[in-house]
């Protein structure tokens, strides 16, 4: 059974008396483990799309099962706590509490379902660790680069130990370094069992992805399977920043 069925979802908005239809009878399937890329332009689709998937809104068509459960049957709660156990999300502009610290950021999943502040505080803790940030659970977010940021972002999306992490364009506001280093973060998740749905238009960013669904006018228009770059072979070949020391050679 697949993790994500879409079977001719549409969506419509009305505004007036003029139809909006955002997606017209979109159907696929995403597995477990899987990594895959949505692509597209403004306007494609792709966000409303997302916007779906992640239960933050109901299709106008067809239908959409998480897990095997019908999306469309939950009411408001139980959705809500589809949100807080089975999704994480990550996003463009972090989203995070600028004079709060990177531990308390990450925390406030498990604030909102009620977890003990000791079991908070280690399950906050160890994802800040998993995404490399051990040493920086009490820096404040805005004394952090925007790659450490971003970080947190995704460490707040795995506290709750997700099935599926939802990526609505991760990498928009970091340079090509920092956006390598993500995505080597992504993968490594993606390798330890957890699904990822990312939204980019960066073609460069979709081919870390194993898989690459390009939306148009609110349909899918291609779905292939690729092989993914190693974004950790990426990395080291890239040029170290302008701060931090060249080796010396031989």
């Amino acid at each position: 059974m697949s993790l994500i069925e879409l079977d001719k979802v549409s969506k419509v908005y009305r505004m007036g008396d003029v139809e909006v239809h955002a997606l017209r009878e979109v159907s696929f399937a995403v597995e477990e483990r899987d990594f895959v890329a949505v692509m597209g332009s403004s306007g494609s689709g792709k966000s409303t799309l997302m916007n779906i998937i992640g239960c933050l809104d109901r299709p106008t068509g067809g239908a959409y099962r998480l897990d095997g459960d019908e999306v469309s049957r939950l009411d408001r709660r139980e959705l809500a706590g589809v949100r807080n156990k089975t999704l994480g999300f990550v996003f463009q502009s972090f989203n995070l509490l600028s004079r709060t610290s990177a531990l308390e950021n990450v925390e406030l999943p498990l604030l909102y379902a009620g977890v003990p502040a000791r079991e908070r505080h280690r399950r906050a803790s160890e994802a800040l660790g998993r995404v490399g940030l051990a040493e920086r659970v009490h820096h404040r977010s805005n004394e952090m680069s925007g790659g450490q940021q971003q970080r947190v972002a995704v460490a707040r999306a795995l506290v709750t130990r997700p099935r599926l992490i939802l990526a609505d364009e991760p990498t928009g506001n970091l340079d090509s370094r920092t956006t390598v280093e993500i995505m080597v973060l992504f993968q490594e998740l993606a390798e330890a069992g957890i699904t990822i749905l990312l939204v980019t238009h960066e073609p460069d960013v979709a081919a870390y992805a194993s898989r690459v669904v390009v939306m148009r006018d609110g349909r899918v228009r291609t779905d292939q399977n690729q092989k993914a770059r190693r974004a950790a072979d990426d990395l080291a070949a890239a040029a170290p920043l302008e701060d931090e020391p060249a080796e010396a050679s031989a």
